[in-house]
């Protein structure tokens, strides 16, 4: 299995930069038409001046063929002014047409699911038809000989998690209860009640010199995932909650940060609290609700522990639960001034409902046949801040298919062949944290993320 195409939206090449063009356009159309407009005003006032009105008296023919000809300049003046100005207006109801289509687009499937989910949670014997008509289907299948391959059917339909995770918040509203659900964050709200997060507890684990991602500044993208794929590996176990921070440090004495976020280790489905590692679904509740977590807590000590200020650029980039961390952070942090977070980096995670800042530009790569990005029932914003990365790499298994080895970093060597307008974008901003060739130095800090 070669490395896959890709296919690329948002970003500096996405439709939401080009809305910004238009808007963009209607503004220059509007003020060439303003100025217009005043250079026509001026001229009508020369007629009205005391000593071209005391011309007339002087040499009246004059008088009126220099009035027939500033009037006809003016009129041609007056009529572009009027063009422009009509124009700036129709290109900027064009932008609002299609944005507006847009949300009103994606409003109008999550209130299809929603419903969907109400109906069902409302009529709890229609709920326990379904499942008894699923469960005769499955019997008859398996009377016959014919075996379901559950994987099989998820990875090459991963729409159908985003239609039962859509339904979900509408179910639990249909449902008995005190508490209104409106959307997929109340929702995880709801459930993140029965996890409390505890607070963080983070241990320094010294500089790690383990691999040659951990010791050279990354040269690219694939540099950048090898890098966590490392991380990854070494967050098992008894390592559980493992992160790190790669300081890139230039010659001039000038740094950049660059922290490593792996996803979900150990699930912890029983309710309550769970004291330990936190890469567990009590963490992804909380996250996916935008709510402060542990992790994230965590991550801030890390960079303050590596010496990160609040100027210095930050660079965040987490596979899973680590891309959900990731960006909840990065809003928390810039809207905190905490840290200077310019960039994330995702991949197979469920950020579409995640709102991050227009500073922080990010990049999200998604396996289309990797269920975990649509747990959140809700494609990634094209925004110009915001770029998404698709390809296609179905192994018939839900893990091999969400895999960083196995799936993302094959992606990331593609990557870094891409001549994509808003790839490389994305790559020219992000200068800062790529080896320069010039003496840039690697340096990373390894810290074990917990809770108490």
């Amino acid at each position: 299995m070669g490395d896959p195409e890709l296919s690329v939206s948002g970003g500096a090449g996405g439709l939401s930069a080009h809305y910004d063009d238009l808007e963009l356009l209607a503004k220059y159309s509007d003020a060439d038409g303003a100025v217009f407009a005043g250079l026509s005003a001026r001229g009508h006032a020369i007629l009205a001046d005391p000593d071209v009105v005391a011309s007339a008296v002087l040499d009246p023919p004059g008088m009126v063929a220099f009035a027939e000809a500033l009037l006809g300049a003016l009129e041609g003046l007056s009529g572009l002014s009027a063009q422009l100005l009509a124009r700036g207006g129709a290109l900027r109801t064009v932008s609002l047409s299609y944005q507006a289509a847009d949300e009103a687009e994606r409003g109008l499937l999550d209130g299809a699911r929603f419903l969907v989910g109400y109906e069902l949670g409302h009529h709890p014997g229609l709920l326990a038809v379904l499942a008894a008509n699923g469960y005769l289907v499955y019997r008859m299948a398996s009377a016959v000989g014919v075996r379901i391959d559950w994987q099989r059917l998820l990875t090459e339909h991963p729409g159908l998690v985003d239609d039962a995770v859509g339904a979900a918040p509408g179910l639990l509203d249909g449902l008995p209860g005190p508490d209104p659900v409106s959307g997929v964050a109340s929702a995880a709200r709801l459930i993140a009640r029965l996890y409390p997060d505890g607070q963080p507890v983070v241990t320094d684990l010294g500089v790690d010199t383990g691999d040659p991602s951990m010791t050279r500044p990354p040269a690219g993208y694939a540099d950048l995932v090898a890098g966590l794929s490392y991380r990854d590996n070494q967050s098992n176990g008894a390592h559980q909650g493992e992160i790190d921070v790669r300081v890139v440090t230039r010659p001039d004495g000038s740094r950049a940060y660059i922290v490593d976020l792996p996803g979900t280790k150990d699930r912890h489905l029983e309710p309550g609290p769970h004291p330990g590692p936190l890469n567990d679904m009590g963490t992804n509740f909380h996250a996916i609700a935008g709510e402060p977590t542990s992790y994230e807590a965590g991550v801030a000590e890390a960079l303050r522990r590596a010496g990160a200020g609040a100027t210095d650029p930050v660079m965040l980039v987490g596979h899973s639960q680590g891309g959900i961390v990731a960006a909840d952070a990065a809003h928390d942090f810039v809207v905190s001034g905490q840290f200077n977070v310019t960039h994330v980096v995702t991949l197979g995670a469920p950020v579409g409902r995640i709102e991050v800042p227009a500073t922080v530009a990010m990049l999200s790569v998604e396996n289309r046949d990797d269920i975990v990005p649509h747990l959140d029932a809700a494609a990634n914003p094209d925004t110009a801040n915001r770029t998404t990365v698709s390809f296609t790499r179905d192994t018939g298994n839900v893990g091999l298919n969400h895999d960083l080895a196995t799936s993302y970093l094959p992606a990331a060597r593609t990557l870094d062949g891409s001549t994509a307008a808003s790839v490389t974008q994305f790559r020219t901003s992000a200068a800062a944290f790529f080896d320069a060739a010039d003496g840039t130095a690697l340096t990373t800090h390894a810290y074990q993320v917990t809770r108490s």
